[in-house]
Order: C-alpha cells, then structure tokens, then sequence
C-alpha cells in the first residue's frame, strides 16, 4: 500500500434503503463493486478504498445532516470525461436528484472545473468532475 492512500470512508445514513439505492448506482457507474451488505450497512469497493453507508440509530436522528455545519462538506469523485459528467448530470436530473449550482452548471467550481454537484438523499453535497 501507499502511504496516505484513503482505506474507507463510513458515513452514517437516515435511512439506509434509500441511501443504499441512490449510491449504489452512482458507485458502481464509476466502477465500484458490492463489497459487503448487512442488516445496518452496505459498502462499496475500488480497488483498495471502500465506502460504508450505515444505518445511524434513531437517537441521532432529531438532527439533520448539514453540510455547513463541523464535518464533512461533500465528496468529490472524477468522471471518465466531460461526456461522462453530462451523462451522469442527465440520469440525475431524470432521477429527480437536486442539481446544486444549476445557473453556473458545468463551471460552478470556476472555468477549470467542468462538474456537477447534486445532493445524496441526507442532503450531503456530491460532486462528479471531469479530468483536466
């Protein structure tokens, strides 16, 4: 392994089904497979990096995710191309998935970054860029 190289990420969910639906078919569009899925999780894997998804309990439920807030902003992930980013922004938008930035839509992170930003169903901000 590399020295630094991310291991996983585990985030917790309100509803784990639905994350589950709506991450594993952008996951596995960017190549990731199932890696592991239990009664309150489910992971995906890339090669040495996996991402969890748990089912937070109902005791940490009465406060909502926000991305402003202390913690995690969004996760950003590259695309194929810029093709890629505007096939994925179309299967979103057909998909009813909130488009974040939409007037500035594909440059919202400036003229060099051609991306879409969307929302997961907890509202955590997702980007999708295309390689430089």
């Amino acid at each position: 392994m590399s020295k630094g190289l991310l291991h996983h990420i585990e985030l917790y969910v309100s509803n784990l089904e639905r994350s589950s639906e709506f991450w594993g078919w952008f996951l596995e569009e960017l190549g990731y497979v199932s890696l592991q899925k239990w009664e309150f999780g489910q992971s995906w894997r890339l090669g040495e990096t996996y991402i969890v998804f748990v089912q937070a309990e109902e005791r940490f439920l009465d406060i909502p995710y926000h991305r402003c807030r202390v913690g995690l902003n969004h996760l950003a992930f590259y695309a194929e191309s810029r093709l890629h980013v505007d096939e994925i922004t179309n299967v979103l938008e057909a998909k009813g998935v909130n488009i974040l930035y939409k007037n500035k839509h594909p440059f919202a992170g400036g003229s060099a970054h051609y991306a879409v930003y969307f929302e997961d169903p907890d509202r955590m901000k997702v980007e999708l860029i295309a390689p430089l």
